[in-house]
């Protein structure tokens, strides 16, 4: 058995996965869950006071707005007092690595969700911790991102994916197995910087 206090991953304790419909949650419309951003931080915690205030900037992030989330939010900013200390770290510097982290995860999310535009289309990643705009389009078997803010002049990326076609779920645990009995399907994707002929 797994122990949610120990487990790394919400889709294993956490029940509220399913709509009142019986499909998979949208995960932009869940709610502020205080345990589960308990566990969250007490999980960052363990690895370093610099993880645990890049895990509190995103819970910041996704649930700033969210009434319920008020209190715990306000307590994340007074630990993150003793946090930069323990870390060593300046705000600015945590607000930098913060808005590294935000874009990489719009990049992220662009492409997992399929929404990567056809014939070359251009579409906004985000802007990046140094302010500017950046945006992505698909060519050849790659994506490229202009302008390129990577140090490396390409890189290649895999990722595991399952997919289940079922649209309806009994309850919760009938998704989990379904989704933890799935093939797992590697994905990979190049990406570069725009030459001349791209565009």
């Amino acid at each position: 058995a797994v122990s949610c206090k120990k487990s790394r991953r919400d889709f294993i304790c956490n029940d509220d996965l399913l709509n009142e419909s019986g499909g998979p949650v949208n995960f932009k419309q869940t709610e502020f869950k205080l345990e589960l951003s308990e566990r969250q931080i007490g999980m960052a915690e363990t690895k370093s006071a610099y993880i645990a205030l890049l895990i509190s900037r995103h819970i910041q992030f996704v649930h700033g707005e969210d009434p319920k989330a008020k209190d715990f939010v306000s307590k994340l900013k007074k630990r993150e007092r003793d946090w930069l200390k323990a870390a060593e770290v300046s705000k600015q510097e945590v607000d930098i690595a913060y808005e590294l982290v935000e874009f990489c995860d719009a990049f992220s999310l662009l492409i997992c969700q399929g929404l990567v535009q056809p014939e070359g289309r251009k579409i906004e990643i985000s802007k990046g911790p140094d302010g500017r705009a950046y945006e992505m389009y698909a060519s050849g078997d790659g994506l490229v991102v202009e302008p390129w803010p990577f140090e490396t002049s390409s890189f290649n990326v895999s990722w595991e994916c399952r997919t289940v076609s079922q649209l309806s779920f009994t309850n919760v645990a009938e998704f989990r197995d379904l989704v933890t009995g799935a093939d797992v399907i590697a994905q990979h994707l190049s990406f570069f910087p725009a030459i001349k002929s791209d565009r």
